[in-house]
Parts: C-alpha cells; structure tokens; sequence
C-alpha cells in the first residue's frame, strides 16, 4: 500500500478532473449494483448531451438528455414511436441509486469524489489490471462522518494512460456498499452524431 497524499498537482484525482476537462464526447457501457438492484446501460455523452440505451432493466427504453433546453426524453419502448418529455428532475427516471441523468456523466462524479476529498483524505491504495487496462486504486474517504450524498468513501480505478475511473466502488457512514459501477469499454473523442441525442 502506498502513503496517503495530499491533495497537491500530483494527486491523481486532480489530474482526472483536468483530464476531463479535455473531453468533448465519449462512450461507455456502465454496468451498476447495489444490495438490491442491477442495471446496465449503454451511454454516449456530447458536450453535455446524454443518451443512455438500457440493456437492463427496462431493455429497448431510450433517454436523452438535451442541457440547453433541460430536458429530457424518454422512449419506453424500441417497438413504440411514443416520446415522452420530462424534467431531469423527476423521481421517474432517477437511477435505483438516485441519480439524476443531468448529474450522471463522469464530470459530476469527479466533481462529488472532490467534495469528499475536501473534507476527508485520499490515499493511492496500489495497481490493479481491470479488463486489460492498467489501473491505479485510489480511495477517498471523509473525516469522522463527512459524506456526500450519503457516501463516505468512494475507491475509483483510474485508467493509467487517461486517469479517467472505469471502476468506481461507493459506501456509506457504515461501510455498507451504495454502488459499484464497472465503466466496460470506455472511449473518448468518439465521433457521435447530433441526431444521435434527439428522439
């Protein structure tokens, strides 16, 4: 195990969230469980506009997200024509783990492990091979009973080349397991369609 580091131009969070700032689009297939749910996904992301394919639950259901006009569209099902509009808001479309589809992209999840980090302390923990990408592990954890909405430690498997997660493991005050989300295939700078995020 290696030594805690403090939140310096090394840390490699920090280098994640710059790295980050660098990406227009990418796409990944997010594969999430909790105590009582599963779910995977097929997600692309473009300047802040998201579709998300579901694989399971609810196969075929398409949901885009459009961030100028906030809104979000949901097609139920592949066999229907019928598009409902929503607002990213709504407790309908949330994820089992209560997130938003505005608040899902990698972006906001470095931003939350940041606020964790500034009440808490990071420690590069090792390197692990994940689906044949070199990673480094690396936890954050909040001070006394410090969370983020409702997570107190997040350990998140850093690519090596990018410093982008393609794991990430969240647990409560109680250790107990929130989410872990495995991110297989993760490309960035892919070329995605506009037509791709309007249904």
């Amino acid at each position: 195990m290696l030594p805690c580091s403090p939140e310096t131009s090394g840390d490699p969070l920090a280098i994640a969230r710059r790295s980050y700032e660098t990406v227009t689009t990418y796409q990944v297939t997010l594969r999430s469980q909790g105590k009582k749910f599963s779910e995977e996904i097929r997600y692309f992301y473009k300047s802040g506009y998201i579709r998300m394919e579901f694989i399971k639950p609810f196969c075929g259901a398409v949901l885009t997200y459009d961030p100028i006009r906030k809104e979000v569209r949901l097609k139920p099902l592949r066999i229907l024509n019928r598009v409902i509009s929503l607002n990213p808001e709504s407790h309908m479309i949330q994820s089992s783990a209560g997130h938003r589809i505005d608040e899902s992209d990698i972006g906001s999840l470095l931003r939350a492990v940041a606020r964790l980090q500034a009440e808490g302390r990071t420690c590069v923990e090792g390197e692990e091979v994940l689906a044949g990408r070199e990673t480094m592990l690396v936890r954050v954890t909040g001070n006394d009973d410090a969370a983020v909405c409702g997570v107190h430690r997040y350990d998140l498997w850093l690519d090596k080349g990018s410093y982008l997660p393609l794991k990430v493991v969240s647990c409560d005050l109680m250790d107990d397991l929130v989410e872990e989300v495995v991110m297989d295939d993760l490309e960035t700078d892919v070329d995605l369609a506009d037509g791709l995020f309007h249904l």
